[in-house]
Formats: C-alpha cells, structure tokens, sequence
C-alpha cells in the first residue's frame, strides 16, 4: 500500500516525500507544478503531473495506485494574494478538497493528513494559541482552510474517513545537505526573502509594519524547521493506522519571534548585514501568532530537533547559497 501526498512537489511536500522515502515507503506525487518543482520530487517516489480538482485525473491515480493514506498539501496560502483574489483561494483550496474526498471515498481510502494553518485562528484572544481556541480567519486563505477542516469533519462523520489537520505556523529552513529547499516565484516568505538579501539578490529587505501590538512592533511569528514539520506528519499517519480518531494539532516552536529579530538572528547565522527598511503594512496579518504545541508533542510525540531559529536559518542559507537561482525547471 502506497501514500499519496498531494502537492508533493512544493515546498513542505517535497521534504514529505523524501522523509516518507528514506523510510522506505511507497510514495506517489499528485502535483500540478504551478507552484511547485518536478526537480524537488524525490527521485523515489511516482510522479502524477495534474490538477486535484480535476476529477478525471484523479480518478486515474487512485484507480492505478493501491493508495491507504493521504497527504494534502496542494493549497494555496499567500495571504495577501488571497485578499486580492479571494475565489482564487476558494477555488484551488475548498474545492479540492470536496474532489480529493469524493475520490477518497469512491475508492475507500479512510485516512488524510491535512495541512491546515495558524491562519484560522484570525487575530488571537490570548497567546500562546491552543487547538480549542475561537477560528475566526481574517483574510481569505485562513477562510478557506476552516472550510477544509469543516468539510472533513462532516466527511468523517458521513463516510469514515479519519483525519488529523495540523496547523501550521511559520516554516522554514530546509533539508540538512542542501539538496531541496523554499522556492517560490515570486517569492513572499520572510525567511527565504532575508537570506535573498544576504545573497545580494535583492538590494534591502522591507519590513512591513513597524507599529503592531508587538514588543518592538513588528509581527511576531512561530517559525518550525521544515525537516521538524514533516516529522510530524509522519507521527500523524501512525496515529490514524493505530486506529485513534480524528483530531488537530498546531504545530510550532512555541517561541515568537518578531521580523527584526529574525532579520538580526538571520545577520548572525549568515554573517552578512542585511539592510532593512520599515515599509507600509500588508492587509490581513495579525500582529502576532505563537503557537501552543503540548498537545502534538504529547499525543503524537513530536519532538521537534530544531529549537535554535538560527539553526533553521542556517539550514535555509546553505540551500540558498547552493541553489541561488533555485530549481533548473524554475517557471
């Protein structure tokens, strides 16, 4: 039996694929490549070249795979994309998911790992967030990943398909040896735009917003190392084969860092100087989102190896430095 892990060529699904790899798992890819790299699908795994709201082909996948797990992370989730283009985000991301579950349950596969985000959780009524606390997004992306996680539950409900949704805060960094890595086109993540700077590929780094409820007043964030993340999907799928029910996680460091430390955390790992300036802000960030992880930590016994942001950023540098352009199949 194999697993198949939408949006597998991304970011996050790449370095899912790999780890699912090494562990000698049967790994098939579904991915439409617009935003994700045919270089980044590790050379182990079945690669399917297509769209998961397409149901024709999706249908083709599971009737030519014996697949038993899931792993969605075709979603779309530039937030201020999302307030620009909002049916954009409903569209590739809600409507999947409805065409990926119909196809899970034609084909009885009853268990999907969902990445889902802090962006639910809108502006937050107390810090460190729990699982329990109030949804209420404030930018289309984090609307449309709620939906995903209500048509889920109502999935589960309906047809037995077992879930765990984790919710991510902010990724980063890269695999150890710097063979894959963030690249997106045009690139929008904090972490990865600060070392383009370091690179000398772009003149200065902007920060938007110098005036949040923050302690110096940028927005803080949970940054997880990638490698970390994937780890954690992994304890999820053996959570749903061990017969448990379905559940959410978030998924972070617990510590928030705001975007002038991670810039001087970023100084310090890079030894480069990294000009910034304060720039206006960015319609639907919250001022700040940390995470509480006890619940992953206990339930799944995730264990996460990176707590050093610098580490993290080291790992993103060295992939940056190796790949600066990024993939050769870069669109």
């Amino acid at each position: 039996m194999s697993i198949l892990v939408v949006g597998g060529a991304g970011y996050i699904g790449s370095h899912m694929v790999k780890r699912l790899a090494d562990q000698n798992e049967e790994v098939i890819v579904a991915d439409n490549l617009s935003t994700g790299h045919r270089a980044a699908v590790d050379t182990r795994a079945k690669f399917y070249e297509g769209d998961i709201r397409d149901h024709a082909f999706l249908k083709q996948v599971f009737d030519q795979e014996s697949i038993d797990t899931v792993v969605h992370f075709a979603a779309f989730s530039i937030v201020p994309e999302s307030m620009e283009k909002p049916l954009k985000y409903f569209d590739n991301n809600t409507a999947g998911m409805v065409a990926l579950l119909e196809e899970m349950r034609d084909h009885n596969v009853k268990r999907i790992i969902f990445s889902s985000t802090a962006a639910t959780y809108g502006v937050p009524e107390k810090s460190p967030i729990e699982e329990s606390d109030r949804q209420d997004p404030i930018n289309p992306y984090g609307e449309s990943k709620l939906m995903m996680e209500k048509i889920i539950r109502w999935a589960d409900k309906a047809y037995g398909i077992k879930f765990v949704a984790l919710r991510y805060f902010n990724v980063a960094g890269a695999w150890p040896d710097g063979s894959i890595g963030e690249d997106h086109g045009p690139e929008t993540h904090l972490t990865p735009i600060i070392l383009q700077v370091a690179l000398g590929k772009r003149d200065e780094l902007s920060i938007y917003g110098d005036d949040y409820n923050t302690p110096d007043g940028t927005n803080v964030r949970d940054y997880v190392h990638v490698v970390d993340l994937a780890d954690a999907h992994i304890l999820a799928i053996k959570y749903l084969k061990d017969g448990n029910e379905s559940d959410v996680f978030n998924l972070g460091s617990s510590t928030g860092f705001s975007v002038k430390q991670m810039v001087e955390a970023a100084r310090e790992a890079t030894g480069e100087k990294i000009p910034a300036k304060i720039a206006p802000r960015r319609p639907g960030d919250p001022d700040s989102l940390i995470a509480a992880s006890k619940k992953a930590r206990t339930v799944l016994n995730w264990n996460p190896q990176y707590d050093d942001v610098k580490e993290v950023i080291k790992t993103a540098w060295k992939w940056t430095q190796t790949h600066p352009n990024g993939y050769d199949d870069r669109k």
